[in-house]
């Protein structure tokens, strides 16, 4: 990591590798333990009292941050007291899992402020991103922005990851406008960010647009990301696609599908697949059959599920004639449609998916073999 420049992150490492001064004897103390359970389980002897070393801090059994998480979700005076009386040792990785196992956003806050004030602990990076993400999630916007206030404040970057993933939750907690907020922010919380990352942030916040049906929005930002001379890739388009041929909006699918061949990306099968089954449910079986048409020029053939929606809409509309084109084109391919294509609007194109797919398939013997 340091031949390739990133000292920060290597340190960062070694450091996270390293025993927490706070705690003493690791080894001792687990090898004492599991000794006393070998020699009398029936015994029910603390360890700390057979322990010679009683002026150093010594491990205590292993604790599930789940549970504790769990235990603690009323957030009671008690509650708070008995953890002050455990005297656990706070480090960043046990309060991130503790934050990540929380189910409510104001138990999860209550602690993150509780623990910056325990003796020896200071948040850093990490449990500040764990924090926002899950306020993010459960739309506590007003959070959110104290801590990325904060951190502006004390110039402090945050990862490209977790940038994008507090927009993706702001799409689950229907915050377009926060979404939007921290998009902007995007520089001034990152610093400089790449090409390619910068398209799967613009990819985040158009699907967090369309989740709260900031259409117009969302075909703003879509020309806002061209113009700035970045192309979506293959999922995006097949999300926005997807989304506005269900609202019946084609005029629309339209134009989106001239922008795929303008920023010269070649339509896949998914994407083909996701268009003909939104002409279909638009009563429009007359363009899905030009499109079928267009598919298979390019050597591309839908799934059988795309082609038993097609033929039945084409028969319902009238159109015997197309439908049974596409029957006698199927059988003259003479090759099995598969049940459904791989692909994944928004996340995951076909070729992604038929690449992994191959990689893993090739590393089993088949049932013939």
């Amino acid at each position: 990591m340091q031949e390739e420049g990133f000292l920060k992150e290597s340190v960062l490492l070694f450091r996270e590798t390293l025993q927490d001064e706070r705690i003493k004897n690791v080894i001792y103390s687990v090898e004492r333990y599991v000794d006393d359970e070998e020699e009398d389980e029936d015994e029910n002897v603390s360890h700390a009292s057979q322990c010679d070393h009683t002026d150093e801090v010594q491990l205590k059994p292993w604790m599930d941050p789940h549970a504790l998480a769990s235990a603690l979700q009323n957030w009671s005076p008690d509650e708070v007291s008995a953890l002050e009386g455990a005297n656990f040792v706070w480090t960043t990785r046990l309060v991130c899992k503790i934050l990540r196992s929380f189910k409510s956003p104001e138990t999860a806050w209550n602690f993150f402020c509780w623990v910056a004030c325990q003796p020896g602990f200071t948040h850093d990076i990490y449990t500040v991103q764990r924090i926002m993400t899950l306020l993010a999630r459960h739309g506590r916007t007003e959070l959110v922005d104290r801590l990325i206030s904060k951190i502006r404040m004390e110039e402090m970057r945050l990862p490209f990851s977790t940038i994008r993933l507090i927009i993706d939750f702001y799409g689950i907690s229907k915050n377009a406008d926060a979404a939007l907020k921290v998009f902007n922010d995007v520089r001034i919380l990152c610093g400089p960010i790449s090409k390619s990352n910068l398209m799967l942030l613009y990819s985040s916040l158009l699907r967090t647009l369309t989740k709260c049906g900031r259409n117009s929005d969302a075909l703003d930002i879509l020309d806002q990301m061209i113009l700035n001379d970045i192309c979506p890739d293959m999922q995006t388009f097949s999300g926005l696609m997807h989304y506005f041929s269900n609202l019946g909006d084609i005029k629309t699918v339209q134009r989106l599908f001239a922008m795929v061949r303008q920023c010269g990306v070649e339509p896949d099968a998914y994407l083909y697949k996701v268009l003909i089954q939104g002409y279909c449910k638009s009563k429009r079986a007359a363009l899905a059959w030009r499109l079928f048409e267009d598919m298979r020029n390019s050597g591309l053939m839908p799934d059988s599920a795309t082609k038993e929606l097609l033929v039945k809409s084409l028969w319902k509309e009238g159109r015997r004639r197309e439908a049974a084109a596409i029957e006698e084109s199927c059988e003259e391919v003479n090759v099995v449609l598969p049940h459904a294509l791989r692909g994944h609007e928004w996340t995951v194109s076909s070729a992604d998916l038929s690449k992994v797919y191959n990689l893993y398939s090739d590393c089993f013997p088949s049932n013939g073999g």
